[in-house]
């Protein structure tokens, strides 16, 4: 008889077709891990999910939840260098070739055939989620799991703006929305060397531009009462260096473009539904590098593993709301209503 546990499932592609439901704890192969979950942390794209908003496909039903951190519950015969009782933190490619070149060439993120957590398969908002053994990073007993579980954020942070981007101490960036992506790119600006460093948001953004000033943000701006053009050429007539686009919409490209120097660079993190016209004209009149950056790979997580543990990247700041898997609801809720920058669930 099959043993169950409790799971947030996104059950059908229409708005807030999820609910906690009794699933199957999953059985494990031979290069796999069982993980008994300590902490998942709600993404925006778990939200977007739930309300049907999302542009990726999504293979229903599906357990949600991709950010996540555990102690390893059963190792697999073949598991090496993970057994039971080890603290980790997963990455999200739960499925890849291992055969393409891009997989051989360590930048398996982008494999075609890559299916994550929560989407792809079933990720781990429940008590127990597999896991392959390739996917694990080993945590300190020091990194508490409900801080652990915001590696995979902060990666997709490192990834855009220490990876795919070049940043040089007194450099002007600019980060076009305060989300928690958006947030944690910032901060990794801050540490980067960024400076002048700017986010810049909206009204209703207010909180979470007051974050963005405790994460290292020099000057912040709320671009319904100031003009972005104007703070930004204030601090240098050519432009910003670097300009990141983790809006999560279209529309705020045409404004990176314009915002960034000639020769510099612009990139973009946040996914964008929406399909709207883009003038990307001054792509090449400035001769600009526009970057997208997706996901991460093995040698960003372990960086970032050290960067929570040693608290430099200020992972507390953006924890506004933790709970039991039961309040799954009101934990996307006040990320939807944008009452909290993160929440956290504990299964």
């Amino acid at each position: 008889m099959a043993i169950t546990q409790r799971g947030v499932v996104q059950y059908a592609l229409e708005p807030l077709a999820v609910e906690l439901r009794d699933v199957v704890v999953p059985e494990i192969g031979d290069h796999d891990v069982l993980l008994r979950v300590g902490a998942v942390s709600v993404c925006g794209s778990d939200v977007h999910q739930a309300y049907n908003t999302h542009s990726w496909p999504v293979n229903v039903p599906v357990i949600l939840g991709h950010e996540f951190a555990g102690t390893v519950a059963k190792a697999g015969r073949g598991v090496k260098g993970f057994r039971e009782g080890d603290r980790v933190v997963s990455e999200t490619a739960a499925e890849v070739c291992g055969d393409c070149l891009l997989c051989r060439t360590g930048r398996y993120n982008l494999c075609p055939t890559r299916k994550g957590f929560g989407y792809g398969i079933d990720g781990a908002m429940a008590s127990y989620v597999k896991v392959p053994a390739r996917a694990l990073h080993h945590v300190p007993d020091s990194l508490p799991f409900e801080l652990a579980c915001l590696a995979e954020p902060h990666s997709v942070a490192y990834n855009a703006m220490c990876v795919n981007s070049t940043i040089r101490p007194g450099d002007l960036v600019v980060v076009l929305g305060p989300g928690p992506i958006g947030l944690l790119c910032a901060r990794m600006a801050a540490l980067a060397g960024a400076d002048p460093l700017i986010v810049v948001g909206l009204s209703a953004d207010a909180p979470r531009l007051e974050t963005a000033t405790r994460l290292g943000a020099t000057r912040v701006i709320n671009a319904e009462k100031e003009s972005v053009d104007e703070v930004v050429r204030g601090f240098s007539p050519l432009g910003a260096d670097l300009v990141c686009d983790a809006s999560g919409a279209s529309r705020p490209l045409d404004v990176a473009l314009a915002l960034t120097r000639p020769d510099g660079q612009v990139t973009k993190v946040g996914w964008s539904p929406d399909l709207v016209p883009i003038n990307i004209n001054p792509l090449v009149q400035k001769n600009l590098r526009l970057q997208g950056s997706f996901s991460h790979t093995y040698p960003t997580w372990e960086r970032v593993i050290h960067l929570l543990d040693r608290r430099l990247t200020r992972p507390e700041e953006i924890v506004g709301l933790t709970s039991p898997l039961e309040g799954w609801r009101e934990a996307f809720q006040a990320m939807h209503d944008g009452r909290v920058i993160k929440s956290v669930l504990i299964p």
